[in-house]
């Protein structure tokens, strides 16, 4: 999928994404859906001069929903036209007040910014509600250390046992209707030596 603000809308419902590509710049995977995206490459293009470049919106504007977008063993980084310019997008903004994100036993390229994350902005306002979640767990690669990450109450490293809630057999009930088309299918987390 090819685009560049808003590439895949992923509005509702329960989604499993595996192997896939999608390139954007400007919350280019956006909407409130209940969605795995597993093995998949996500990469960054170049933004106009007045954008910043961001991966997810996730808009959830519940607290009792339980929906959110997990990359599971996927690759964020740069396309071929944005390498020089490290440390220039993020993971992530919320676009409601419960959004979540969870990225997870993914490589993240030099291409994010150390602080990950980035608030909404209302009026030229930063705007983050205290009920987003972004949570990152086992992940790799020059993006991936969450030292720098900003200190908002829901910006978190997760346990293992954290992340198997969030695996596609547990998040999207997988082994339900997922398996059995055969598509390629993890169910839980995966060993260091299977990732990607």
């Amino acid at each position: 999928m090819d685009g560049y603000q808003d590439t895949l809308y992923d509005f509702t419902y329960r989604h499993f994404y595996r192997d896939c590509a999608i390139t954007g710049t400007v919350d280019f995977v956006f909407g409130n859906a209940k969605s795995v995206f597993q093995n998949c490459t996500l990469l960054l293009r170049r933004p106009l001069p007045s954008q910043h470049n961001v991966v997810t919106a996730h808009a959830s504007r519940y607290a009792d929903e339980s929906t959110a977008f997990v990359l599971h063993n996927c690759t964020v980084d740069a396309d071929l036209d944005y390498t020089d310019l490290p440390g220039s997008s993020y993971l992530g903004r919320p676009w409601q007040e419960y959004a979540r994100t969870v990225v997870m036993q993914s490589r993240i390229g030099e291409v994010i910014k150390p602080e990950g994350w980035m608030a909404w902005e209302v009026g030229g306002v930063a705007a983050v509600a205290d009920n987003v979640v972004y949570a990152e767990y086992d992940n790799r690669g020059p993006g991936a250390d969450t030292a720098g990450r900003v200190k908002w109450k829901g910006v978190k490293t997760i346990t293992e046992e954290e992340a198997l809630q969030f695996s596609a057999g547990s998040f999207v009930n997988g082994d339900v209707w997922v398996q059995p088309t055969g598509v390629p299918y993890t169910p839980g987390l995966l060993p260091d030596e299977g990732r990607a």
